[in-house]
């Protein structure tokens, strides 16, 4: 399958990564110094499931310099989104699939407009991993799935594919009827986990295990939750409760790209 990164930090890098492991063809689009690392040493992760180096990978700049690709996983800072969606032209061909694991519940109505419906799908990413140094991708606690589907349900040969391919790179992954859904539960939770951590400076194990911080990460979770049935998403009223018991079974050096962003000046 050709695959194509867009955006290869901690999200991208991971499970772009275990792609090319995989024997998948795999172009990984990044800049600066982790650009030239990737084309220098290739690409190292190391992770709790296993490290690994690949020390040639297919890194550029321009997805202008990537031939057709059948997929491209759709990682950048969500600022940068209509920017790295107009670029992706050159490389679309007619069956390509764009899937956003990025943060958040607008993202894919960015891509749509930019790219046109056909081309885009939903996904959702669970992992907690980051930029460690250029070159080096550090994949903290052993949670890695993608979740992804096209919107209007039906389970489309493109992403059978691609799910067959995480399958065999390792990567738990579910093909999903109802990806809307799936985000929103995951926006209940990133929300809870981003507010806590950039506000307290603080990883999950102090804000859960302090009574005042764990009912504060409860009712911000509590609020996306009335967000989304306003919405139109029919999460249970008590969905909170159910994020609150899963942010207790993580690890508690757990942190949020957003934390990881304050702490950088980003």
């Amino acid at each position: 399958m050709r695959i194509t990164i867009m955006g290869s930090g901690g999200v991208g890098g991971y499970f772009g990564g275990r792609l090319a492991q995989a024997g998948h063809e795999v172009t990984f689009v990044a800049r600066g110094a982790h650009l030239q690392a990737l084309r220098k040493h290739g690409l190292r992760v190391h992770s709790p499931l296993g490290d690994l180096h690949l020390p040639q990978v297919r890194a550029v700049e321009n997805p202008g310099e990537v031939r057709a690709a059948d997929f491209v996983l759709f990682a950048v800072k969500l600022w940068d989104t209509e920017d790295a969606a107009q670029s992706l032209w050159p490389l679309l061909g007619d069956d390509t699939v764009v899937v956003s694991f990025q943060n958040g519940v607008v993202k894919d109505d960015i891509l749509r407009k930019a790219l046109g419906a056909r081309h885009v799908a939903g996904g959702v990413g669970y992992i907690a991993a980051s930029i460690e140094s250029p070159g080096l991708i550090r994949h903290n606690g052993d949670m890695q799935r993608l979740v992804f589907g096209e919107f209007d349900g039906h389970e489309s040969t493109r992403l059978k594919t691609f799910a067959a391919a995480c399958t065999e790179a390792g990567i738990t992954n579910e093909l999903s009827p109802r990806i809307r859904h799936a985000q929103w539960e995951k926006f209940v939770f990133l929300v809870g986990l981003s507010a806590t951590t950039t506000l307290a400076r603080l990883p999950n194990g102090p804000i859960r295990n302090h009574p005042r911080a764990h009912a504060f990460l409860h009712d911000v979770m509590d609020e996306v939750v009335k967000v989304a049935r306003a919405e139109g998403v029919p999460l249970p009223p008590e969905y909170a409760e159910n994020r609150l018991a899963f942010a207790e079974g993580l690890p508690e050096t757990m942190t949020s790209s957003m934390h990881h962003d304050l702490e950088r000046g980003n």
